[in-house]
């Protein structure tokens, strides 16, 4: 099985995840069955039905988190000494040689991401252009509206 790359804070987040749907999800849904099955003919019952499905995606998540942890590469990025270059967990300071308005991101496993909170996925279009690259390259990207250029104003580890 092929390793996945997930920050530290990613990997915390993932068993915190894991730990509340084994110890409240799960029992709460099972409660949820034994009510709906209290109430008499199943064939017939869709609070049976609901806690039924969802118990299966609740299962079904606890199964896919497991696997995740289980072949995750827990990255911490303050430990990382890149040499300046840009890399999983670097964060990144670029400016838009277009516009020159300036944006800050820190590249993560895709279970991390969130562009709101300037985490972008490493198999994205612009951490793929940016990885390898360092302080003062530019870096191409292939955006939907066309080719966007990015200055890396700085590289970061934290």
């Amino acid at each position: 099985m092929a390793t996945i790359p997930i920050t530290k804070r990613g990997a915390e987040k993932l068993k915190e995840e894991l730990q509340r749907l084994k110890t409240k999800d799960r029992p709460a849904v099972i409660a949820a069955i034994a009510e709906a099955r209290s109430h008499g003919d199943l064939s017939e019952n869709a609070e049976y039905d609901a806690a039924k499905d969802r118990q299966g995606f609740i299962e079904g998540r606890i199964k896919e988190v497991e696997g995740k942890l289980a072949a995750a590469q827990v990255i911490d990025p303050a430990s990382l000494d890149a040499g300046g270059k840009v890399v999983f967990g670097a964060t990144v300071e670029l400016e838009d040689e277009a516009t020159g308005d300036t944006v800050k991101y820190q590249i993560v496993g895709e279970d991390e991401a969130d562009l709101k909170q300037g985490l972008i996925n490493i198999s994205s279009p612009i951490a793929r252009a940016l990885i390898g690259k360092e302080e003062g390259d530019t870096a191409e990207v292939q955006a939907p509206g066309g080719v966007k250029h990015y200055e890396i104003i700085a590289v970061s580890y934290v």
